[in-house]
């Protein structure tokens, strides 16, 4: 359930009988031969599908996070860390004004990370709210997926190759990590270094392991919502 099909009044019905919101953070930003919206459409699938099991509400994305490194892409499009913090500040603090005091973060872009550290001090000023935190790619639920079938995640590749993020042919080899000179690189050393865009290893896999690991993180996420 999407606030975009809701009006209003239908959110405050929801807030007589449930405070918990789905916040989806991400990136427009380079993904090889992936969507350029990669970061938003795997956190917004996972939201989507765990609101229809549980009937949490899921607020509209912020479409942009923080990716400077990626700018000589092409239709990336990057904010300052002080913009997307402040950003995430606003929401979060507009959501809790209105009822919502259990919001869990589902975020699908790594740059992004200074928002959680921010949020942290967010939910020191305001009573009663509990915030929660997913970066799906990193939890440990994945990562045993990955592992049983001998793969190693790499920003671009078979992790993030979902159906409904290939929008064009990809390639068929593997693709060789390249040589990374430092992990703070300007925006055209990073091209240079990466080229197409994608990190290393499998551009796509088998449909079955996709789907057995968008079932291990949406199962965290159900978890997630119960804010135990």
């Amino acid at each position: 359930m999407r606030i975009e099909d809701l009006n209003w009044m239908d959110v405050e019905r929801y807030l007589d009988a449930d405070d918990r919101l789905i916040l989806v953070l991400g990136a427009t930003e380079q993904h090889g031969h992936l969507s350029l919206l990669t970061d938003i459409r795997i956190p917004l699938a996972l939201a989507d599908a765990a609101s229809q099991q549980s009937g949490v509400l899921v607020a509209p994305p912020l479409n942009f996070g923080c990716s400077p490194y990626f700018l000589d892409y092409p239709g990336t499009f990057s904010l300052r860390v002080t913009t997307l913090i402040a950003a995430a500040e606003d929401i979060v603090r507009s959501a809790y004004r209105q009822g919502f005091r259990r919001i869990l973060v589902l975020n699908g872009h790594g740059g992004n990370s200074p928002a959680r550290t921010h949020l942290a001090e967010v939910n020191n000023d305001l009573p009663g709210l509990r915030l929660a935190w997913y970066d799906w790619w990193t939890s440990h639920s994945v990562e045993v997926v990955a592992h049983s079938h001998d793969l190693k995640p790499n920003h671009a590749n078979w992790l993030e190759a979902f159906p409904f993020t290939i929008v064009g042919e990809l390639p068929e080899e593997d693709k060789i990590p390249p040589r990374v000179p430092s992990n703070i690189m300007d925006a055209a050393t990073t091209r240079q270094v990466y080229g197409d865009g994608q990190f290393g290893g499998p551009y796509r896999v088998e449909a079955a392991i996709m789907d057995e690991l968008f079932a291990a993180a949406l199962a965290d996420v159900l978890q997630l919502l119960e804010f135990e």
